[in-house]
């Protein structure tokens, strides 16, 4: 697909999708939830539609009007076991997140996925769950899909200290402990998003969170509510860079929620320099609000520690916006961007070197150094969403030559309608 580029004055306002973690958990609360849930802002990308379908083939009735999402919930021990092995396409929070959840059952179920979650490690997850009393297994003894989760409805509750800072695998302990007879106790090396523990009171149920220590009680009964699902914050970080870094440049973005443990992407651009203002509009319960930048000086700065996990996500655009500051940039302890839909930092490194930039890629980040203008090439998204959306805004800057784009089609994985968001700011 040949990109568009050269671009100057993009203004506008969009709508920004909805948020992709929560748009999973929505579907997964409220089949293990007892009765009726609601869910409006569902994001229809291939992923979250993953979830849908995966929980349809666990026996759990869910209607799509178009508007609204309902879901009929069954419970934990409602769900029925899928009368062939669950297909979760590219989506690894599906396929972690359904572990914890599979671990109660007293079924054993099977999944796989296409190439790129053939290729993701899951012993991080199975390790704890087989702990608990159930059985999870990957292709010929190894740690990779296809796998096979055997449940049991005796779960023992755990002590574990999470080797790595890692959401999903939290979050598929939680769903876990959620049906354990006892308390479980989970410390995290650092705070990753908290979108499950918000929603698990939502639903009714008791966690108790002190700084990295987690309390869960089980066996737990959760009740059906109303979700709405704010803008993700993901999705926005390329408008929000496009802004930054595209001459003349003034975007707005509205209803990106803005919960505190994925925001990090706001506080590298404060820390940048750049010009970015925050109005918000959500409640204390769904954080949200209407974001503004506009073209910005930028300076280099070092992001490592804590703030990775809040920004995980966001490290591929957040290095091309590097590239388009002054000086150099040092992205630190992010080992976890090899182990996403493709290995992020080779891949960051290496597409964004042939369109000019100077990168250089280490064990665990990345060194950017810019100010480096950028030309036409051939590059790929590896089939991984972020990628591809990265190098999009990245030949927006382009002058000279075309960017041509192998696999443009994984966008639609989170932001189906991307490109036509993109559109309205230059037309």
């Amino acid at each position: 697909m040949e990109l568009v580029i050269n671009k100057t004055n993009l203004n506008g306002m969009i709508d920004i999708p909805s948020d992709k973690s929560i748009s999973h958990r929505s579907i997964m609360f409220g089949a293990i939830a007892q009765g009726k849930t609601t869910i409006k802002n569902f994001l229809r990308g291939d992923d979250c539609l993953s979830t849908l379908k995966a929980f349809k083939d666990l026996g759990v009735k869910i209607e799509d009007d178009g508007e609204t999402i309902t879901v009929h919930g069954t419970g934990f021990s409602g769900l029925k076991k899928a009368k062939e092995a669950i297909d979760v396409g590219n989506s690894g929070t599906t396929i972690r997140l359904i572990m914890g959840i599979l671990a109660g059952t007293d079924f054993s179920t099977e999944l796989f996925g296409d190439h790129s979650i053939a290729k993701r490690p899951m012993n991080r997850v199975m390790l704890p769950i087989n702990q608990m009393g159930a059985e999870c297994s990957g292709h010929d003894g190894t740690e990779f899909p296809p796998l096979k989760v055997t449940g049991t409805t005796t779960l023992n509750p755990i002590q574990y200290d999470m080797p790595v800072a890692s959401a999903q695998v939290k979050s598929a302990i939680l769903f876990a402990a959620l049906q354990a007879h006892g308390e479980s106790v989970i410390v995290e090396k650092e705070r990753t998003r908290d979108h499950t523990e918000d929603m698990i009171r939502q639903f009714g149920g008791e966690i108790t969170v002190s700084g990295k220590e987690i309390r869960i009680a089980g066996p737990q009964i959760l009740t059906g509510q109303e979700v709405i699902v704010p803008g993700d914050i993901s999705s926005a970080a390329f408008f929000l860079t496009a802004g930054l870094i595209i001459p003349n440049s003034q975007i707005t973005l509205n209803n990106v929620g803005l919960n505190p443990t994925r925001t990090g992407i706001i506080d590298v651009i404060v820390q940048m320099g750049g010009n970015l203002a925050i109005q918000e509009t959500g409640s204390a319960s769904n954080k949200a609000g209407t974001l503004t930048v506009e073209k910005s000086h930028l300076k280099g700065i070092e992001i490592s520690g804590e703030i990775i996990p809040r920004l995980i996500d966001e490290l591929p655009i957040i290095a091309l916006l590097a590239t388009q500051a002054e000086g150099t940039t040092i992205i630190r302890d992010a080992e976890e961007l090899k182990v996403k839909e493709t290995n992020r930092i080779d891949a960051v490194a290496t597409e964004l070197n042939k369109m000019g930039a100077n990168i250089e890629p280490t064990d665990d980040g990345l060194i950017i150094h810019g100010k480096t203008p950028l030309h036409g090439a051939n590059v790929t998204s590896y089939g991984d969403h972020r990628i591809g959306m990265m190098l999009q805004i990245a030949a927006l800057l382009v002058k000279e030559g075309t960017v041509e784009l192998e696999k443009a089609e994984a966008i639609s994985v989170s932001y189906p309608r991307f490109f036509d968001d993109l559109n309205k700011l230059y037309r």
